[in-house]
């Protein structure tokens, strides 16, 4: 019978993780965070299988035993960005075996793939009480990321149940050329959405006109970023949230969304808010407001509970808006390591 210490003895071999090693992932994960997350490791597993160019998930073996994986994705347009990042999404060592330089491994693994594919860039997010994982990640290098973290309740703040807040703001359309939430903010967020604009599910035969509306706000291309979300929200309903609105017809903006049941070992599911856009015509439409409140309302009924979205701590318009709207900074810290 195989144990922890014939598996120690054992020299680490690191190899590609397959969905075979579902079970084994599942089981080791449990016994870090005390609760399964089958589904959401399926579902990466599955991704990995279908997208293997945006995917990079190792793992180490010791004695022909799984003790340790990696899942990791190729950031192209997430959050406004036009050069690919990798994002380290999760890494775990089985317990008894920490501290003897499995995760070094797996890292080491995952950062020579994103070398080989022209990528200088990893990125991940820890919560700030996380002592293990800050001291990992300090020790392998990362440094505090300059972007911020930001979340807001689904249920609360001017877009949520709260009919009795009031919110004003100015149009941020001049502060920042990446996206446009709109000018500003309804208390009843359903009659927003029904009213302002014909908010509905993202639908393949959106892609070009939310290539158009991005290229006019970012000034560049991302088409392959845009057509790989389109094509994972018509595969993974159960993922993406997204949604695009229609004025008189014509189509005004689109937010790209999706739940998130795991990265950076969340326990509890929430939205990642990964890009929003109004076409300039519409600017002045409210569009952007109508998205983000069909958005809330769709997550309400999935019983999502937070949404949680990047900003660069520059972006003083976008962020003053988002504040309005109930997001505040989470209790989780966007790190990076240049390579």
């Amino acid at each position: 019978m195989t144990n922890a210490k014939t598996e120690a003895k054992a020299g680490p071999e690191v190899r590609r993780l397959s969905p075979r090693d579902l079970d084994a992932v599942v089981a080791i994960d449990a016994a870090i965070t005390g609760r399964s997350r089958r589904a959401y490791f399926e579902r990466r597993l599955h991704s990995a299988k279908a997208e293997p160019a945006l995917h990079v998930q190792h793992a180490v073996d010791r004695g022909g035993v799984l003790c340790g994986y990696v899942l990791a994705r190729t950031l192209v347009g997430e959050f406004g960005r036009n050069e690919p990042a990798l994002r380290l999404e999760v890494i775990g060592v089985k317990p008894g075996l920490q501290g003897q330089g499995i995760g070094s491994l797996l890292l080491a693994g995952i950062e020579a793939d994103a070398r080989a594919a022209g990528i200088r860039q990893i990125r991940t997010q820890a919560a700030w009480f996380d002592h293990g994982m800050l001291e990992f990640l300090d020790h392998s290098g990362f440094e505090l990321g300059r972007n911020l973290v930001l979340d807001c309740p689904v249920h609360a703040g001017p877009l949520g149940a709260r009919a009795d807040a009031s919110v004003a703001t100015q149009d941020y359309r001049r502060d920042t050329a990446e996206v446009d939430y709109g000018t500003s903010a309804a208390n009843d967020f359903e009659a927003l959405a029904r009213d302002v604009a014909d908010v509905r599910t993202l639908r393949r035969e959106d892609l070009p006109d939310i290539v158009r509306i991005d290229r006019r706000l970012t000034g560049a291309d991302r088409s392959d970023y845009l057509r790989e979300a389109v094509d994972e929200a018509m595969d993974d309903s159960a993922v993406r949230v997204s949604l695009t609105a229609r004025v008189d017809g014509i189509p005004a903006g689109f937010v790209m969304a999706r739940t998130d049941f795991g990265d950076f070992g969340r326990s509890e599911p929430a939205a990642v808010l990964d890009t929003i856009g109004v076409d300039p015509d519409y600017a002045s439409h409210h569009v952007g407001s109508a998205l983000l409140s069909q958005l809330f309302v769709n997550l309400q009924a999935l019983q999502i509970e937070r949404v949680e979205t990047v900003v660069s701590r520059h972006d003083f318009g976008l962020l003053g808006f988002l504040y309005k709207i109930g997001f505040e900074p989470s209790q989780r810290l966007g790190f990076v390591k240049e390579l």
